[in-house]
């Protein structure tokens, strides 16, 4: 961390004492190696407002934590656990004299649920909150609802490099800003993008080597993820290491002694090349390193509220994480940074990065708020407040598994998922398999899934063989002689004792709790009482279930599931991914319980199996990758989670048979999983299926005829003439199927049916005795013209309905015929003798004493055996050639 003697901090923690002392918040900026990790925190120790109570820090990285907790001890020459000492995950370095706690997020999380008011501590410390990770968030969150409610006096500061101070301030109650511009020798920055088509791995080591040759000390290289670092690594070795030069890998999944190993100084004589992800970003010092190569990316996970699955994505990095790798240059001395994108790619970049709270699964915080006790995320002060979506689908899951009622209040079964720590699915996984008694491979599980993937780059997802080398490894034979396999190997074991641990203790303060309860009920009741609400105190301080209790569906578990040795992989992972069961499609694919498409990657043994249980999903494409999964058994599944089949009569419409589909089927969410005819369907069912589609398909599957359609066109020149009359346009037939078509459309099931359905009968049933007659009287079907002729009218245009008529059947008619209660002119097609159309009018007046003797002439020379009159107002119309003779 940083060096000894006088740090720029060092200047402004007098006002930081001051601004605790009278205002109780603080905001401090402080740039890299300014010393405020662990300047601050010991700082505080002679604040007469501590009161004897302890300072915490939030650290968001394990290895930060435990690095500025040994620093802090041995400034006061001591080792950590002593005057200081920290917590994180599997290792814990506290005695009774500690003073300053140095804590990773989630034991934060977790300090909290069990004292609310944080009893023991006198102020918490956010440090390098512009990571902005979910529980950095979410500890802020409930600090500041702690302060308001229960603890006045206990005093926050948030702290970091690069940090948007103004809101944090304002939410902090307009807290004061402190800055400190920090110790940073200058870096020389040198843009070296990459060349088209290159791959990452060897555009950083060329940078790296370069920067070897150019630069003293160490170099320190940025890569998103585990595989380019150890992509980047076999490049450096291809290329070839210069003497005396060490490739070294720094990132989470390695164990805590090869990180320590990575970052403590060089021997005499030697120089490293440091292969890290982000965690080397802040907070951490690489001891010796003088030059930085950013590849300027990272991996982030994204989730999605509408499949409840996440995917990871390589994203650029932002300005401000830009700055704070390019500041691990010159820590000690100048230095250069090499970026591998141009300048004007830099400022492009984002400012900040995107808060994990607003891309993350959120399941975890809803059963922290709910544990908490908020319902809703709106009663707590956010920087940036959680996403609805995300929030909804995280506490559907919850509810699922029985951590929340419906009125999102925490069960029981809730609290002991809270409180056993881990993701809520592997927490309920643990909890349902102590009951079958299954809790050791259950434990086992849940490590592995909570760690990167144990066998990384092996071809096939069956997670079994992920169980078969865990267990190898701790038998002294599974690694193969691979020191990386072997550690992780390591690691994830110590997972699973602490999962063990974790259950066991609820295991015992059950077990008390329900002798009290039973120590306290009257007579023979006592045997049988259960433990009161209140009564069993689990690690998150409320009451929970006893090992004994019900499940949280309301349904026991089938005894000859319990007690199984070696419980099948497939059905613990049921348990914590009941969405992600799945099942084969003929082509191979699957299809998981939610309704999404899913994939093996490759061709491999499981994936024959008829259902499989997927734990770990790519997201990214149209249908998901799996990427782990086990195989299960279909009446495995129906034996232990028979709440998840639910039974279903369907009555739909089979777009690819026109016609409608019953069947009786058991389902479990999408899926499919037994299905037969049914034979006796609800007549209903049936009718508003076929409605359904009819919608679907359009009205062409109803009997058009002339006459039907001419039907429909005359009650839709009413309703425009009549704004009372019904509308008879398609959109609203069918939108009002049921009303008009489904009392004629009983008993039929199919596109064929429908052609005996009497369609008329259906469209004149929208109207009364009343309406008919208007109808006939407004829109009568035929109008008779002078010759005698009853001529059919063309509604087909509602807005202009029009007669074709041979011209010679309307001398004498001197006015256009009108419909539509004289309303509507009738647009007249006069025909020549031999039906052609030779004028179209809507003025018959107008054609008479104008166009009439133009058309005259050329229908004589066409026609000169037909009667053309000179004056057609005054002539006897015929339908014939010629005009009957009087008498």
């Amino acid at each position: 961390m940083e060096g000894s003697g006088r740090l720029p901090v060092d200047e402004i923690l007098p006002g930081l004492l001051d601004a605790l002392e009278t205002q109780g918040r603080a905001v401090l900026v402080a740039q890299p190696g300014a010393g405020k990790t662990t300047r601050v925190p010991l700082a505080l120790l002679g604040a007469g407002w501590l009161g004897g109570r302890k300072v915490l820090m939030l650290e968001p990285r394990r290895l930060a934590a435990r690095s500025a907790a040994a620093y802090m001890a041995r400034q006061l020459g001591e080792e950590p656990g002593g005057t200081v000492g920290y917590r994180v995950r599997l290792d814990t370095k506290v005695g009774p004299r500690t003073r300053v706690e140095v804590v990773t997020e989630g034991i934060l999380t977790r300090l909290l649920q069990e004292d609310p008011a944080l009893e023991a501590y006198g102020a918490v410390l956010f440090d390098e909150f512009h990571e902005r990770h979910l529980h950095s968030d979410l500890g802020l969150a409930l600090c500041l609802q702690s302060a308001a409610l229960l603890r006045e006096d206990l005093r926050l500061v948030v702290m970091s490099a690069t940090l948007d101070a103004g809101r944090v301030a304002e939410l902090l109650g307009g807290a004061p800003v402190l800055a400190s511009e920090g110790r940073q020798y200058p870096v020389e920055t040198r843009h070296r993008p990459r060349p088209a088509g290159s791959r990452l791995e060897q555009a950083a080591a060329a940078a790296a080597l370069e920067a070897l040759r150019e630069q003293e000390g160490d170099v320190l290289v940025f890569l998103p993820g585990i595989a380019d670092i150890r992509r980047t690594e076999s490049e450096l070795r291809r290329v070839g290491l210069p003497a005396g030069v060490d490739a070294r890998q720094l990132h989470g999944g390695m164990p805590l002694q090869a990180q320590d190993e990575a970052v403590a100084a060089c021997a005499p004589g030697r120089r490293k090349i440091v292969l890290a992800t982000s965690i080397a970003e802040s907070s951490l010092t690489v001891a010796g390193v003088r030059a930085v190569v950013d590849a300027g990316l990272m991996r982030v996970p994204r989730f999605s509220p509408r499949t409840g699955m996440t995917r990871l994505e390589t994203v650029p990095v932002s300005q401000a994480s830009a700055d704070q790798r390019r500041g691990r240059a010159g820590r000690t001395a100048p230095g250069r940074c090499w970026r591998l994108w141009s300048e004007e790619a830099h400022r492009l970049l984002p400012a900040y990065g995107t808060p994990e709270l607003l891309e993350a699964d959120l399941a975890p915080l809803a059963l922290e708020l709910a544990a908490w006790g908020t319902a809703d995320p709106a009663e707590l002060d956010w920087l940036d407040a959680p996403p609805s979506g995300a929030y909804e689908q995280a506490c559907s899951l919850l509810e699922r598994l029985g951590a929340l009622t419906a009125e999102r209040r925490i069960t029981p079964h809730g609290r002991r998922m809270a409180a056993l720590g881990g993701h809520p699915r592997l927490a309920h996984m643990a909890l349902e398999a102590e009951r079958l008694g299954w809790s050791e491979a259950a434990c086992e599980l849940a490590a592995l899934l909570g760690e990167r993937d144990l066998l990384r780059g092996e071809r096939s997802a069956d997670l079994r063989l992920r169980v078969e080398a865990l267990r190898a490894a701790g038998r002294g034979g599974g690694s193969g002689g691979d020191p990386a396999l072997a550690a992780a190997a390591a690691r994830i074991a110590a997972e699973a004792r602490q999962w063990r641990r974790s259950l066991e203790a609820m295991r015992r303060d059950g077990s008390a709790a329900e002798r009290r309860a039973a120590a306290s009920a009257p007579g023979a009741d006592r045997r049988r009482a259960a433990p009161a609400a209140g009564t069993e105190r689990t690690p998150g301080g409320e009451a929970g279930r006893t090992a004994g209790e019900a499940s949280p569906r309301g349904s026991s578990m089938p005894s000859a599931a319990r007690g199984a040795e070696q419980p099948d992989i497939g059905l613990l992972l049921a348990l914590a991914y009941p969405d992600r069961i799945a099942q084969r499609r003929p082509d191979g694919r699957y299809v998981l319980a939610i309704g999404r498409g899913a994939a093996l990657a490759n061709v491999q043994p499981i994936s024959s199996s008829a259902y499989l249980v997927a734990a770990d999903l790519d997201d990214a494409g149209t249908e998901s990758r799996i990427d782990l999964a086990a195989p299960v058994e279909l009446a495995a599944l129906e034996a232990l989670l028979p709440e998840l089949f639910e039974p279903e009569q369907t009555v739909e419409w089979d777009a690819a048979a026109q016609a409608v589909r019953s069947r009786r089927q058991t389902r479990l969410g999408a899926i499919v999983v037994r299905e037969a005819q049914l034979d006796r369907p609800d007549p209903e069912r049936v009718t508003a299926a076929l409605l359904q589609g009819i919608r679907s398909e359009g009205l062409r599957l109803l009997p058009w005829t002339r006459q039907t359609r001419q039907l429909q066109a005359r009650m839709q020149l009413m309703h425009a003439v009549r704004p009372d009359w019904p509308d008879a346009s398609d959109e609203v037939l069918l939108a009002t199927l049921e009303d008009w078509l489904a009392p004629h459309a009983a008993g039929i099931r199919s596109a064929s049916g429908l052609q005996k359905l009497p369609l008329a009968e259906a469209l004149d049933s929208r109207l009364g005795w009343e309406r008919r007659r208007q109808l006939d009287s407004y829109a009568p079907t035929h109008l008779t013209v002078p010759s005698g002729s009853r001529v059919p009218v063309d509604y087909s245009d509602p807005q202009a309905p029009f007669l074709a008529v041979r011209l010679q059947e309307l001398f004498g008619m001197k006015e256009t015929p009108r419909v539509g209660g004289g309303r509507l002119p009738v647009v007249l097609h006069l025909l020549s003798p031999a039906q052609r159309p030779v004028q179209v009018t809507r003025d018959l007046e107008s054609f008479w004493s104008t166009t009439y003797f133009e058309v005259r002439k050329e229908l004589k020379v066409r026609y000169p055996k037909h009667y053309w009159p000179e004056n057609p107002l005054e002539a006897q119309a015929t339908s014939r050639v010629r005009p009957r003779s009087p008498g």
